[in-house]
């Protein structure tokens, strides 16, 4: 495990319940921290990965890049590797020009709070949370299911997607929430003290995100930005034609926002065996479904029974 911050420590904490697991973080302080709650972790990336048989780094999305094209020359060619940056392109390029793409996973867990760091740690932070591991065709796919079973263990549901897919899923539903969310808590102070005095449910839940270090918003939002852009674009032209007509927009999120939330599902099983495996969880995962178990023979999933073609 490389990084002990809150994704990392995490992830830590929860495998090391099982699984051998060397924590590594540049941090002195955090890595003390990491051993007061019974985690092996030292400061040395080299002793972190010398035995492992795969590796997850959470290191801040910045520097994903420069410590995947590391670790290809610290691992062995049988070591799989995934990350957990919540922008997937920098680190897929990344990890194909260091030419250990067939044994990278891109991935993203979709839990967090607005805290950070080790303290924040919470070994039950991904219970039925999705994540997202990136199938790519240049992806060696049991790699992928070593991954997807490594995340599978932590509680979570796994989501296969591609790389672009991803980006441009979360530019609208985590990236733009973000500037959306800072919008809303900087225009309520233009009211004055009144306005947050007044503030409660809808003011709380709209910008619970605006909580968070800013400095980690403005690195998705700039990483991704292409994707940002485009879903910047659409919500702001929902929100101009709201001007003269809000009714149609509060119609349709009211409809999505509930769909979300009423969303039933039912059990299909995919064959390991399958030629075509890799197109069908991709397909699979376009339609809202994901993997709640990896067995030696099959995958199983749940697809979302509102979204059956």
């Amino acid at each position: 495990m490389i990084g002990l911050g809150l994704i990392g420590g995490s992830v830590a904490r929860r495998l090391a319940r099982t699984y051998d697991v060397v924590g590594c973080d540049s941090d002195p302080a955090t890595v003390e921290l990491a051993r007061a709650a019974g985690l092996q972790a030292t400061g040395s990336a080299d002793a972190a990965v010398a035995d492992a048989d795969l590796v997850v780094v959470a290191a801040a999305l910045a520097a994903l890049p420069e410590v995947i094209a590391d670790l290809a020359g610290r691992t062995a060619p049988r070591v799989v590797v995934t990350d957990v940056g919540s922008v997937k392109r920098p680190a897929y390029e990344a990890a194909r020009a260091a030419g250990m793409v067939d044994r990278f996973v891109a991935g993203h867990p979709m839990a967090g709070t607005e805290h950070s760091g080790f303290a924040a740690s919470d070994p039950a932070l991904f219970e039925r949370a999705a994540w997202v591991l990136c199938l790519e065709a240049d992806t060696d796919l049991p790699a992928w299911m070593a991954v997807a079973a490594m995340v599978l263990a932590l509680g979570a549901r796994v989501v296969p997607s591609t790389v672009a897919d991803h980006d441009a899923a979360v530019a609208r539903i985590s990236h733009v929430p973000h500037l959306v969310a800072a919008a809303i808590a900087a225009e309520a102070a233009v009211a004055g003290p009144l306005a947050l005095t007044l503030a409660a449910g809808s003011f709380r839940d709209g910008t619970r995100v605006a909580a968070g270090d800013p400095a980690l918003s403005e690195a998705m939002c700039r990483t991704n930005r292409e994707a940002v852009d485009a879903a910047l674009s659409g919500v702001l032209t929902r929100l101009e034609q709201a001007r003269s007509e809000p009714g149609p927009l509060l119609a349709d999120g009211h409809q999505v926002r509930g769909a979300w939330t009423g969303r039933t599902a039912r059990r299909v099983e995919f064959d390991a065996a399958d030629d075509d495996l890799r197109s069908r969880l991709l397909a699979h995962g376009r339609a809202g479904g994901w993997l709640d178990s990896v067995a030696s023979s099959t995958l199983s999933g749940q697809l979302p029974t509102a979204l059956e073609a």
